[in-house]
């Protein structure tokens, strides 16, 4: 990997760790564990610049990192966020092999995925299976947000592309 790669793969990881934290100091949403998902602004960049190897490690390190500096790591709420992260992972990685749709489209069903991953967590760490009706609320909740995030990335991903001779 070259230097200029790296640095700049370290900006975009140091981009999302702030966008998470500053995140949960937001009371955006009135649904509990609905958030903004802004971290996922910074994956779908990485996704459309540099490919699906360094996005899945940049989601991990965002993790771990945002873990690590909120001193969660092993508590429920680092599970959740991890379930999530690699859930909207694998759903953006998917819908983005399959050529046809936008990165709107693409955000909104990482949002959409985030949802389903922590769901499947909180069940499996308070094993109650009653969690699932919750997801019809962050379902909807998941579709703006998921827009948002894909058209702030949309944009950033254009602006980057002309500053940055990737």
């Amino acid at each position: 990997m070259n230097t200029k790669r790296l640095v700049t793969l370290s900006i975009f990881l140091s981009i999302s760790i702030v966008l998470s934290i500053v995140e949960s100091f937001l009371p955006v949403i009135p649904v509990v564990g609905a958030k903004l998902g802004l971290a996922n602004i910074m994956t779908l960049v990485i996704l459309s610049l540099y490919g699906e190897k360094d996005a899945f490690v940049v989601v991990i390190l965002r993790v771990l990192l945002v873990g690590i500096l909120r001193g969660s790591i092993g508590n429920p709420g680092f599970f959740l966020s991890l379930g999530g992260g690699l859930a909207a992972y694998l759903m953006m990685v998917f819908f983005l092999r399959l050529k046809v749709f936008n990165i709107i489209s693409v955000s909104v069903m990482g949002s959409l995925g985030h949802s389903v991953g922590q769901i499947a967590v909180a069940i499996v760490i308070l094993s109650t299976n009653e969690l699932v009706y919750y997801f019809p609320f962050l379902f909807i909740i998941a579709i703006p947000t998921g827009i948002f995030t894909g058209s702030v990335a949309k944009k950033f991903i254009e602006i980057t592309e002309k500053s940055i001779q990737i």
